[in-house]
């Protein structure tokens, strides 16, 4: 399952009570990302903080112009290099959960951006051995500073 299945709306009771309807719980469900595209009149019924969080996130993450935005992986892959960058500042998994939430109003679960860095630096392992492997030293050298960077 990939991280983005597990980036949860925060306060999302409270959120659909504003809203007046029931919204999915995970940020990248589809209703969810269509009430965060196509907002209009529902992010009028948000309190103020809310709705700057939810065009923040939708500014960040949705804009990116495709014919099939928000559904052409683009939003994930936005988030996905977000979290990344986060670590790469040097913050634990907890911090990056804490960041999130003050940033967009979303969260994860610690042990689910533990379990993502972790799978993360292995993809990067795999990629550094097999760049060795072809003799790309280039390729080699990258994905082991990109390591470094995540492993901390």
């Amino acid at each position: 399952m990939a991280i983005t299945d597990k980036i949860y709306v925060k306060n999302h009771r409270q959120l659909s009570s504003q809203l007046d309807t029931n919204i999915p719980k995970g940020v990248f469900k589809g209703a969810t990302l269509d009430m965060l595209f196509n907002g209009g009149e529902a992010l009028d019924k948000l309190d103020e903080t809310t709705r700057e969080r939810v065009l923040d996130f939708s500014k960040d993450f949705m804009d990116c112009g495709c014919d099939n935005s928000p559904y052409c992986g683009h939003p994930e892959e936005k988030f996905v290099r977000y979290l990344l960058e986060l670590r790469a500042q040097g913050l634990r998994p907890s911090a990056i959960v804490d960041v999130m939430g003050d940033d967009y109003m979303v969260y994860a679960y610690e042990g689910d951006i533990l379990s993502f860095l972790d799978n993360s630096v292995r993809t990067l392992e795999a990629m550094e051995e097999l760049a060795r492997v072809d003799g790309n030293e280039e390729a080699r050298k990258a994905a082991k500073r990109e390591k470094e960077t995540l492993s901390g």
